[in-house]
This record gives structure tokens, C-alpha cells and sequence, in this order.
């Protein structure tokens, strides 16, 4: 009975060199084998031997071939291999060919519209390879492990679906993925459809309109406004066929809303042929009639826009992002906007919000904040369940095209392989497949919630803007392209020839469409111009306020109290760290007013009140949960925790049951993606108290393009209102020029319009209402904080309760010593942040009587009516000092310069006193820093030298 299960088995009998061959190769390649028998392999691998020892098998082959060798120079005698040995060897060659395709086969498909690469040699790919012949061809063999919808094949047939699925117009990478279910997912997707659409009429005939909706529109520009820079997308007219699938088809799996991000080319095709702008409105642009009512506004491919579709499934949100010309930079921000959405309507995993980036194939490539995205996409604080990218792949940026210029990668997707990111390489010039691939795209996403990638290969018709002549730098490239029908044509004379439309449909569409452009009709679905979605933001009691409104920011003793115990106590059953522990009780303390507040409590403080008061509060940077200094500790980590992932406590979120949301996250080390990804986050959500902490502020101008394109001027660009906070910590305290500086002078050099706040706080009261002030007061402006360092501990920084029950943020703080007679006062000096403290104890130890010093809390908006009303206390005044840090080139000195002398009165001179000029933030040299320190100490209280200026 065993000799007949063994004979019968699929181990045994004449299987078993079929067997033995596949383990040979799965000991060599693991991923040569089907998925089931690595599966199998991999168990026999592990399992101990007779013996009890666990060695690892090795190959067998090597050590046969070793006994044959030695066969032939002696007496041995070999038996020569059985015809069941060959079979073997080729059913194992068959699963080697099938991993093949499914590796490889995406460098064989025909995705290039304008076929100007020969197939590259992959012998792989090649039966011969495996020792194949034209008589193995009709040979059966075993394909259980395919999805081709059948058990066993002939290898013809299996070369040929194989081909159909890998090698069509559909290149498929996904291979490299880690998670086996995904793989296999893909297989069954692709194989059992052989990666070729399945339309019916009406589909077809919806692809076209598309289609001929993306030619028509850029053709009609390009007649009725020549030489007019608009991008155009001609060449990639089958993206906008995909996005049409994207919106239906997400929205038949439950999405409510798209948030988009892209550069400009192609954007004034969605903008039209996607979110249904009025044609009548674009024109007017290009003809300089639209509405100008912004202090700058901004070109008409940069310009965002939102709006509701009407889909088989229901209304969708489409919102495009708005996005300067740094192409890739937009992708954070859309990230952070998809996020916020998501939180608002509590979907966890973005099954009712999607992101989709749409990249060029130069840019996805080559630009380092595509890598800082991905980098984010599945950690806890930036997740949004999902991205999909879409590139319209002219295969050419600017004017390279060159692959030995273009990139050093194979594909210009290859950066998606770092989050396991699966890959379809399309033909643009086949809409169908764009289609059934923007399909699968979204089946993927709404199952996996990863990213997922378009690639549209397509061609750019024109040159990168209509004044550029291409064929100069690409001569070749652009004569195939100028002998090319187009995508439109080449697909409706396919329908036509098929006999799917009647002949000529194809241009009766081509005449309606420019028709509705004569009229200036909407030319997408349905859009719902009444419609407001139950999640939608209201902005409107945010506008138009001003910075000087009034907010009542102290909070009562007894809630301070209740909230201080609040934040102060750590569970029974919780070990802290004991350095955190005293912290905490400290902080106890400071709640009962026992001792002065410091700046960690203080803020602490603020954001209790906050959420408390219903206001989330949403705080991410690098260590921002223990603080860079360890200073706040808003993390509390078990010191007895058994398990990596349990065992926190944050003591924020335990202030009330119905409290709002509080999360602070230690961010990936990125400056550029994370600082995006929060202000597109605040650009969404208004009410949450939205803060981005860089680890020192040095670190700040590795995100300067998001700084200058958004948070700066992002207002009187596109009239978006924004509240991000950024916490900064700067000053000067012998760490060298990377650890000193966040760039005051760059902030000052963008103020203008009072697009932000520029504030450096010097107390713990200060840090307190001007968090609060953020929130309560409704006036949504970045506020960039010059946050403290040596101060954080620094005992005279601290605040008695008293400042947090009463009054509220000052734009300038006074003069704190009694001791000093206003009227016998001659000498002001004026300055921002931690020098303050150096200036007053130089003025004790001096022993100064006739110099009064204030700080300048609020750089901009600047407050002349505070500093007026500060220096009419002093009748005697007869000289001001402006005393900073920084070098004489950089800081707050020649924003503050005219501010100051503005309010000065006449008569009274004007003078610096401060670091010399400098091409570095600070010295690196510790004595160099102590001697500049001491020197800028001294020319405050000085005869006045070097620049100096009377009023």
C-alpha cells in the first residue's frame, strides 16, 4: 500500500527526477520555481535532518557531476540520463521560461509609440535558452501554477499567452515586490486576462471621446492664441482617458474625493477636460480679460482648482493642487492634503480619499523630494493609504532624450521599487490600455492601499513650450514624430477599421468638440456647480482678518491647574526614564505655582488648552516627540516595556474624554518632503494647530523651495490662506555655522503683504499665547517661530503663572529692570531673542544706568504702534541700538533698519552693534565665537562707531 501512494504520489515515482530538477534550481535561483513549490522547498529546507542537525541543504548537481568525472578515469561505470531525467529537465525549464516573462518580459513589450529602440537581446526570454527546439513546441507540460485558465499548455501556447500578457502593450514590473501575495495577485490579474482590455461599444467609444477631447482642446489653443505658452499635452492625449477611468473607477470603489498634484504639463487639459473648467474662463486668461485680484496671482498653468464630478457612482471631489514650476515639490503638499481630508472624515486607510501624482518622466527621476514622498508613504504619521502616480512619459526633459543624459536608472519609475511599488509600462498610443491599466492601477490600490504606477509612454509633439524648436537638439526624435498621425487618429481609424464605429465617427467627434469650444461649453462629466460635500471646509471666517485683531489667550487659574495636573501625572504602572520623572514632577510644581514656568510646560500648556478647548494639534519634526534639546517630552517611553511597538504614553492625549486630537510624530529625516507635507496638511484643515519643528533651524534651507513657492507666497500667488507654524531653534552659542542660524534675514527678505508672522519669543509666557493666539484668533498666516535653545532652561526665560492667566502675547517686551529711570534714560538698545539675557547681565556687570533695552518679540508684521508707544517713555533719547547675534548681513538689521528710524525722532541716531559681515551663518573657532560675543556686548553700551544714522 505505501509502494502504491509512493508510486502515485507527485514526489515519487516517475516524477521524481522532475522533481529533484526543480529543487536543484530552486537551490540555485529560489525564484526560479513556481510559488508553491518555493513554498514546499522552503519547509524541506528548514526541517532538521535524521540526524537532528539543522545544515542548510546544498545543491546536489555539483556533487553527481563530481562521481561522473571521476567515472570516466576509472572503473566506475555511469548509467546515461533516462528519458524521465530529460523530461524533468525541461518541465523545470518551462517554470524557469514562465519566471522569465514575468521578470523580464516588460523589456520585450511594445511600449513605445514611436519605436525608436531595437528589442533588446534577453535570452531569457529566448526558448532556446533553455534548450529548447521547434519539436518541443507542441510538447504538454504543466501550467497549474499560471492563470492562463488552464492546468496544462503546450509550451506554444504558453509562449504565446506568456508574450500576449508580458510583451504587449502593457509592460508589467512587480517581481521585485517582497510580498508574495502581491505578486501572485498581479499574476492572476494579468495572466488571466493576458493584460489585453475587454471593452464593449459604448467604452470604446468613451475612451475616444477622451481621447479627442485632449486634441481638441490643445489644437484649438493652438490655433486661436499662437505662440502662447500652455504646455500642451499633444502626444500624451491618452492621459486624459486615464484620468477619466482614475475618477470613475475610484469612484466606484468608494472614493469621495481626489486630491491632484502635477506640473504643468497637461494642466490646462485636466483643468478643462477633467475638473470641468469653463472654456470661457481659460480663454479669457490667455487673452488677459480673467479677474486680477490678487497682489500677484500667477500664471495660468500653475493655477489650481476644484470641483464636484458626477460619477456612475456617485458625486467625487476633484481638488488640483496648485503648483509653482519646481515640478516634483507638489508632491508632499498633495500628500498632506489627502491626509487631512482623511482625518476629517475618520477614514483610517483612504478607502474614501485618494492622492494621485502626476509626474513627467525627467522629473520623477531626477528630483531627490520624489524619494523624501515616497520615503513617507507608509510611516504611521504620513500615510494616506495609497498614492497613484501617473507619468506622462514624453521620454525626453527640456531638450535631453539622450538615455546616456536622461538618468543612470533603466526606467524612469525605477525610484518606485524602493517602497515595493508595482509598475505598468503603457503604450500611449494604444488609449485602451492606458485604460485597462489605469483599471488595475486603482483594483490595486483599493485592495493593498500602497503606491501604484502609470507609466504612460507617450512623446511631446511640440517642444517644451510652443516658442521652442525641438528637432535643434533632436532632430531624429522629431522627424519620426512629425510623421506620426496622432494618438487620436491612429485609435479611431482602429475602432473604424474594426468596424466598432461607423466609418468617419471619428472626425464627426472631432468637429463636435471644437463646436463646444466655439461655445465655451464644459466638455467633461457632469459637474455639480450647487454641490457641497458634508466634509467640506469653510474658510470663509478667515479671510480678510486682520493681524492685529484682539484674542483673549489667558486661560483661568483653575483650569490651568486642572490641565497642569493633567499633563504633569504618569501612570502608577508606567516606569519613566528617571531624568523624565523629574521633569514631570518639576512640572507639577510649576502647575501649583510653586515656581516659575518653563518654556517645555509652557508649551505644553498651550497645546493642552488647545485641545481641551476642541482645537487638534498636529506637531512633526525631527525628535519632536522627546524634543531635540529634551526639553519637551511629550513622548514618555516605559522603561520596563517587553515589546518594541507598546509601551508610550502621551500624557496630551489623556487631558479630557471629548478633547480633540493631539499626535506629535518623529518624522523621517527630511526637511523638504516633511515641511510639505504639513503645509498642504494646514492648507486643508484650518482648525487643527498644524506645527513643523525642524531638529536646529539650520536644517531649514534643505526645504527652501517649499518656504519661497508656498508657505511665503502662496497667498498672493493663488489666494490660499495658510496657518502651518514652523518652530525654528536658533541663536548663537559656539555650535558653528550649522548649528546656529535658521536664516532670520531669508524670512525677512520674503515679508511682504503680511503674508506671515516672523516672531521670536523670548519667554515661556510668550511661547504660550502666541501658540494659543495661533488658533483662537481667526487669521490664518504661516508663523515662522525663531524657537530658543540654551533658553529652554535657562531660569530668567522662565514665567510666573501670573503671565498665563492674564494678558496675552506682546509684540514687545519692555524693560524688565525697576531699577532703571526711564527719564534719565539716553540710550535704547533694541534686539530679538537670547542676546537679550547676554545685554542684561553686561549692563549689571557694567553697572549701566542710563540704557534701557527691549526686545523685539514680533518681526513682521512690524508693530509701530507698540514701539512708538515704547519709546515715548523715554524723553531723553538720544541715541537707538539695534544689538543682534548674527552677522551684520544676516538677522533682523536691515529689515529693521527703516522700521525703526520711522518711529525715531528727529535728531536721534540710529547704530549697529552686532557681529561683523559674514559668508558663513557663524565661526566654527570656540574662542572666535566667545571674542565676537564679548565684542558685540561691548558696542552696545559703547561711544557709537562704524554705521550710524540720524534721523
Amino acid at each position: 500500500m505505501m509502494q502504491d501512494q509512493r508510486d502515485n504520489s507527485y514526489l515519487f515515482g516517475g516524477n521524481a527526477p522532475y522533481v529533484e530538477e526543480l529543487y536543484e534550481s530552486y537551490l540555485h535561483d529560489p525564484a526560479s520555481v513556481a510559488d508553491h513549490w518555493r513554498d514546499y522547498f522552503d519547509n524541506v529546507k528548514q526541517a532538521p535532518a535524521v540526524d537532528g542537525s539543522t545544515r542548510t541543504d546544498i545543491a546536489h548537481g555539483p556533487i553527481v557531476a563530481s562521481f561522473a568525472e571521476r567515472a570516466k578515469q576509472g572503473p566506475i561505470r555511469t548509467v546515461s540520463d533516462s528519458a524521465d531525467s530529460e523530461m524533468g529537465r525541461k518541465r523545470v525549464a518551462v517554470q524557469q521560461l514562465i519566471a522569465a516573462y514575468r521578470n523580464v518580459g516588460n523589456r520585450w513589450a511594445n511600449t513605445d509609440p514611436l519605436k525608436r529602440s531595437e528589442r533588446p537581446d534577453i535570452p531569457e526570454l529566448d526558448p532556446s535558452f533553455y534548450g529548447f527546439t521547434d519539436g518541443d513546441m507542441d510538447i504538454v507540460f504543466n501550467t497549474s501554477n499560471t492563470f492562463f485558465g488552464k492546468s496544462e499548455m503546450t509550451l506554444r501556447d504558453l509562449l504565446q499567452a506568456l508574450r500576449e500578457t508580458y510583451c504587449g502593450t502593457i509592460g508589467a514590473e512587480y517581481m521585485f515586490i517582497a510580498d508574495q501575495k502581491i505578486k501572485k495577485w498581479w499574476q492572476e490579474k494579468l495572466e488571466s486576462i493576458r493584460s489585453t482590455p475587454r471593452f464593449n461599444t459604448e467604452e470604446k467609444r468613451q475612451v475616444l471621446d477622451r481621447v479627442t477631447a485632449a486634441e481638441g482642446l490643445e489644437r484649438y489653443l493652438q490655433a486661436k492664441y499662437v505662440g502662447q505658452k500652455r504646455f500642451s499635452l499633444e502626444g500624451g492625449e491618452s492621459f486624459i482617458a486615464c484620468m477619466d477611468e482614475l475618477i470613475r473607477e475610484a469612484g466606484s470603489k468608494g472614493v469621495q474625493e481626489i486630491v491632484i498634484g502635477m506640473a504643468h504639463r497637461g494642466r490646462l487639459n485636466v483643468l478643462v477636460n477633467v475638473l470641468g473648467k469653463m472654456p470661457t474662463d481659460l480663454f479669457a486668461e490667455f487673452e488677459h480679460k480673467g479677474p486680477e485680484t490678487l497682489p500677484a496671482g500667477d500664471v495660468k498653468y500653475h493655477q489650481g482648482f476644484s470641483s464636484d464630478i458626477s460619477t456612475p457612482a456617485g458625486p467625487v471631489h476633484l481638488s488640483l493642487a496648485f503648483n509653482p514650476s519646481h515640478l516634483e515639490i507638489v508632491n508632499p503638499v498633495v500628500e498632506g492634503s489627502a491626509r487631512a481630508r482623511m482625518e476629517r472624515r475618520g477614514d483610517l486607510l483612504g478607502e474614501q480619499v485618494l492622492p494621485v501624482l502626476v509626474h513627467g518622466d525627467a522629473a520623477i527621476a531626477g528630483q531627490g523630494v520624489m524619494q523624501e514622498t515616497l520615503a513617507m508613504s507608509e510611516v504611521r504619521g504620513y500615510s494616506t493609504g495609497g498614492t497613484i502616480h501617473i507619468v506622462i512619459n514624453n521620454q525626453i526633459g527640456f531638450t535631453t532624450s539622450d538615455p546616456r543624459d536622461l538618468r543612470s536608472s533603466l526606467y524612469c519609475t525605477d525610484i518606485m521599487k524602493v517602497v515595493d511599488a508595482p509598475v505598468l509600462h503603457v503604450n500611449g498610443d494604444d488609449p485602451e490600455a492606458v485604460v485597462l491599466a489605469t483599471k488595475l492601477a486603482v483594483e490595486f490600490r483599493t485592495k493593498f492601499h500602497k503606491d501604484v504606477a502609470v507609466d504612460i509612454v507617450c512623446f511631446r509633439k511640440l517642444g517644451h513650450n510652443e516658442q521652442d524648436t525641438p528637432a535643434m537638439t533632436q532632430p531624429l526624435m522629431y522627424k519620426i514624430i512629425a510623421a506620426h498621425p496622432g494618438t487620436r487618429k491612429v485609435y479611431a481609424d482602429k475602432l473604424e477599421a474594426q468596424g466598432v464605429l461607423p466609418v468617419g465617427t471619428g472626425d464627426l467627434m472631432v468637429k463636435e468638440y471644437r463646436a463646444a469650444m466655439d461655445a465655451g461649453k464644459q466638455t467633461s462629466d457632469p459637474v455639480l456647480s450647487n454641490f457641497k460635500g458634508k466634509f467640506a471646509v469653510d474658510w470663509s471666517p478667515f479671510l480678510n482678518k486682520k493681524w492685529t485683531d484682539e484674542s483673549d489667550t489667558a486661560i483661568p487659574l483653575t483650569e490651568w491647574k486642572r490641565l497642569a495636573e493633567k499633563i504633569s501625572t504618569i501612570p502608577e504602572d508606567f516606569k519613566a526614564h528617571p531624568l523624565v520623572e523629574k521633569v514631570y514632577r518639576d512640572r507639577a510644581a510649576m502647575g501649583r505655582g510653586e515656581v516659575n514656568v518653563d518654556w517645555g510646560m509652557g508649551e505644553h500648556m498651550a497645546f493642552a488648552s488647545l485641545v481641551a478647548s476642541g482645537y487638534p494639534v498636529r506637531l512633526s519634526g525631527e525628535d519632536s516627540g522627546r524634543g531635540t534639546f529634551t526639553h519637551r517630552h511629550a513622548v514618555l517611553h516605559n522603561q520596563n516595556r517587553e515589546k518594541w511597538d507598546t509601551g508610550t504614553y502621551v500624557a496630551l492625549q489623556h487631558i479630557t474624554k471629548d478633547q480633540a486630537p493631539f499626535l506629535v510624530i518623529d518624522s523621517i529625516l527630511s526637511e523638504e518632503a516633511v515641511l510639505g507635507f504639513e503645509y498642504g496638511y494646514a492648507a486643508s484643515e484650518p482648525n487643527t494647530l498644524t506645527i513643523w519643528e525642524a531638529q536646529f533651524g539650520d536644517f531649514a534651507n534643505g526645504a527652501q523651495v517649499v518656504i519661497d513657492q508656498f508657505i511665503a507666497s502662496g497667498e498672493v500667488k493663488w489666494g490660499r490662506a495658510n496657518g502651518l507654524v514652523m518652530m525654528l531653534p536658533h541663536g548663537y552659542e559656539g555650535q558653528g555655522p550649522e548649528h546656529s542660524s535658521a536664516r532670520l534675514e531669508r524670512f525677512m527678505q520674503l515679508c511682504a503683504d503680511t503674508n506671515m508672522q516672523v516672531i521670536q519669543p523670548t519667554t515661556a509666557s510668550q511661547i504660550f499665547h502666541v501658540l494659543r493666539r495661533q488658533m483662537i484668533r481667526q487669521f490664518r498666516k504661516p508663523l515662522i517661530l525663531m524657537t530658543p535653545k540654551s533658553l529652554l532652561r535657562n531660569k530668567e526665560a522662565a514665567s510666573p503663572l501670573s503671565e498665563f492667566t492674564k494678558g496675552g502675547f506682546q509684540t514687545i517686551l519692555p524693560e524688565r529692570d525697576e531699577s532703571i529711570d526711564p527719564k534719565q534714560v539716553t540710550r535704547l538698545v533694541m534686539c530679538s531673542g537670547k542676546v537679550y539675557f547676554d545685554l542684561a547681565k553686561a549692563r549689571t556687570e557694567k553697572k549701566v544706568t542710563d540704557t534701557a533695552i527691549i526686545r523685539l518679540e514680533q518681526l513682521y508684521p512690524f508693530p509701530h504702534k507698540a514701539l512708538a508707544a515704547e519709546l515715548k517713555k523715554y524723553p531723553k533719547l538720544e541715541e537707538v541700538v539695534w544689538c543682534q547675534d548674527e552677522p551684520q548681513n544676516q538677522g533682523a538689521w536691515f529689515f529693521v533698519q527703516h522700521n525703526i528710524l520711522e518711529n525715531m525722532a528727529d535728531g536721534t541716531k540710529l547704530a549697529y552693534a552686532g557681529r561683523p559681515a559674514s559668508a558663513s551663518p557663524a565661526c566654527g573657532y570656540a574662542h572666535l565665537h566667545q571674542e565676537q560675543q564679548k565684542s558685540l556686548l561691548t558696542a552696545a553700551f559703547a561711544k557709537l562707531k562704524g554705521y550710524v544714522i540720524t534721523k
